[in-house]
């Protein structure tokens, strides 16, 4: 088997970018935060989720795809945690933020609630396009990673893995931290052969992620 060649994504096209910043500066709102398959919303469009383990930084990139400062906070008090929260991009996608995984607190019965809900989506919803996993660039792909990396791979959604706090490293342990993470996701047969490299404080690769996003079909 041709094992893939994992790159760092390109900078998008003119067109490409022009079509991410559309999309993004577009109505964007919060439609609900979902504890069960019975409340998904209808499967009417295109969807991409977001994944990433606890303080990975997630909250802090949807915000910054948004050019919303709040928009993802607003959706994480507590006791909505273990929701699926559900963005609308005005009416042409769904974007949903997934809980941060990997929190030891978590009392058993509530991880287990939820590791059945992540599945139950992910095996489930025929309209997700791509889920995007985020790593910190800091510390690359770490064993609590794999988990969902795995389940992904048994789901047979496609995910795009994206170094986040970028702006935290110097240039030789970025170097260090992807070819860390090109070596781990070669095992995956659901990785994209691309990875995003970002900074949510500097802006690094948000219109590329825009671009991405707006642009799948």
């Amino acid at each position: 088997m041709t094992q893939l060649q994992f790159t760092l994504a390109p900078d998008p096209t003119d067109e490409a970018r022009e079509k991410g910043r559309l999309m993004f500066a577009g109505p964007v709102t919060f439609v609900k935060g979902v504890v069960a398959m019975s409340g998904l919303p209808p499967a009417d469009r295109l969807e991409v989720c977001f994944a990433g383990r606890s303080n990975v930084g997630k909250s802090s990139l949807i915000n910054a795809l948004t050019g919303r400062k709040t928009l993802a906070r607003a959706s994480n008090t507590p006791g909505r945690t273990q929701e699926i929260n559900y963005f609308a991009l005005g009416e042409s996608r769904y974007m949903t933020d997934l809980p941060g995984y990997g929190y030891a607190e978590a009392p058993v019965a509530t991880v287990r609630k939820w590791q059945e809900l992540l599945k139950s989506y992910l095996a489930g919803r025929q309209t997700l396009r791509r889920a995007f996993v985020l790593i910190d660039s800091r510390h690359g792909v770490k064993a609590v990673d794999e988990e969902i990396l795995k389940l992904l791979d048994r789901s047979a959604v496609t995910f795009q893995c994206v170094l986040t706090k970028l702006d935290k490293i110097n240039r030789a342990e970025r170097d260090a931290v992807v070819e860390q993470v090109k070596g781990a996701l070669a095992k995956h047969p659901a990785a994209y052969p691309e990875i995003v490299v970002t900074s949510s404080e500097k802006g690094d690769g948000i219109e590329t992620l825009r671009a991405i996003i707006a642009t799948l079909e």
